[in-house]
């Protein structure tokens, strides 16, 4: 995705510059036909990954049913490939339910953002939280106004949701003609795809050394807690290292402290 000349939380999105050619130049608008590709781009790479989500949840035992009713009412993928796992390795279905939803708290965060910078009319905003999810935020802060922030959310979101939808089903009918999804490896599909969906946000080393925490706490205590419950304590690992990094900016002088000396 093209890099901005400014980052929308820089902008005042109330008044975007005049639509047309020379709206675009005077404001730096990205033409609308760009901004859908991008859009495009996202929803459809990551709405294949609705594939994996159906075989992994029919090889944990849900229904055809319980599996597209996820993907319809939930719709965020790492919430619900946590919820299918922790179901799939005899976890209790509240302790399951209650990682997935801890995991689905950063959408509440995305939307305080995004309410400033699309707008919405009131009538339409119960609709458009049920796409608040990592890939349209991503997309809708990459914009440089208002217009193209709404475009952006809005083709993200439509064919994510639409796509995801439509790959679940296919998954699950899949993993129920094929039969026991284990023996054809389908049962490390959703995994393997939540890794591959995590794996490009981790740009700090912040983030990388979180993830390491919550891995290392999650598989070493897979052997002695019931299932589900790893998943939970690992998510210590994030106050744990906001809690060492604030200790040590404490103890590092300030720079006219440092001067000084």
């Amino acid at each position: 995705m093209a890099e901005q000349t400014a980052h929308p939380a820089t902008r005042d999105l109330r008044d975007d510059p005049p639509a047309g050619p020379a709206g675009a130049a005077a404001g730096g608008r990205k033409p609308d036909a760009a901004v859908v590709r991008d859009a495009l781009g996202v929803g459809v790479a990551v709405g294949l990954s609705g594939f994996a989500f159906g075989v992994t949840s029919a090889g944990a035992g849900l229904t055809l049913l319980q599996t597209c009713m996820l993907s319809l009412l939930v719709f965020t993928g790492a919430s619900q490939f946590a919820l299918v796992g922790a179901l799939a390795g005899g976890g209790n279905p509240f302790t399951a339910a209650a990682g997935a939803f801890f995991l689905g708290t950063r959408n509440a965060f995305y939307g305080l953002r995004l309410s400033q910078l699309l707008a919405l009319p009131r009538s339409v905003k119960p609709f458009a939280a049920q796409w608040v999810i990592d890939e349209t935020t991503a997309v809708a802060l990459a914009q440089p106004d208002r217009r193209s922030t709404r475009i952006g959310f809005t083709v993200t979101g439509l064919t994510l949701y639409a796509l995801w939808n439509l790959t679940t089903l296919l998954g699950a009918l899949g993993a129920e003609a094929i039969g026991d999804t284990a023996a054809w490896g389908l049962d490390a599909a959703g995994p393997a795809v939540f890794l591959a969906l995590l794996a490009p946000m981790l740009r700090s080393a912040t983030e990388r050394a979180t993830a390491g925490i919550a891995v290392v706490l999650g598989l070493g205590l897979l052997p002695v807690l019931p299932a589900g419950v790893p998943v939970l304590v690992a998510a210590l690992a994030a106050p744990a290292v906001l809690w060492f990094q604030g200790r040590r900016a404490q103890r590092e002088p300030e720079p006219d402290e440092e001067a000084a000396r």
